[in-house]
């Protein structure tokens, strides 16, 4: 075995990859503190092609020296909207017909290894603020919920890391059923 070096990895291009075909998965950060978090999610987004990415509340923008420190450039690869209001982000997307899941620990929550993306459609995922999570508002117009498994201890994962799970399982199940046609 050898480790691959960069230019052998065949990556896309900035170009090559705003053209590119997204997963139908939108992604929705609500009042997120840590810059650190925001340019890992940019990141995340930018390895599974997601669609866009909404930075709601106190969630910083790009650009910004500490997120790209995390991003390594995917702000200028993951299309991306700022809207202070996040209830209004969700409304226009329910407009679009796109289907709306926070990813919080609530009553009747779908664990994420329960949930099945519907073919052909699009989802949206709210990641909250990292002490609150997500806004209670949010949760009562959202379509429903996911929960990560947890076993241990600790009742919470970092931001970051939930987005990558989600984002990471979603991919698959999507990928799966869009080749099964």
């Amino acid at each position: 075995m050898r480790k691959l070096a960069n230019s052998e990895l065949n990556r896309k291009s900035v170009d090559d990859f705003k053209a590119s075909t997204k997963t139908p998965l939108i992604i929705i950060l609500d009042d997120i503190r840590s810059l650190h978090n925001i340019g890992s999610v940019f990141r995340t987004s930018d390895a599974f092609l997601i669609e866009k990415i909404y930075l709601c509340g106190i969630t910083a923008i790009p650009p910004n020296k500490e997120i790209h420190k995390t991003a390594l450039g995917a702000t200028e690869t993951v299309f991306w909207e700022y809207n202070k209001n996040i209830l209004e982000v969700i409304e226009n997307l329910k407009k679009e017909n796109v289907s709306l899941f926070a990813v919080e620990q609530v009553e009747n929550a779908i664990l994420l290894n329960d949930f099945q993306p519907i073919k052909e459609k699009k989802y949206a995922l709210i990641f909250g603020n990292e002490v609150y999570g997500v806004s209670q508002d949010a949760i009562k117009i959202c379509d429903g919920c996911i929960e990560i498994p947890q076993l241990g201890t600790k009742h919470s994962l970092n931001i970051s890391v939930s987005a990558g799970i989600v984002i990471w399982d979603l991919f698959q199940k999507i990928s799966s059923i869009q080749s099964n046609i």
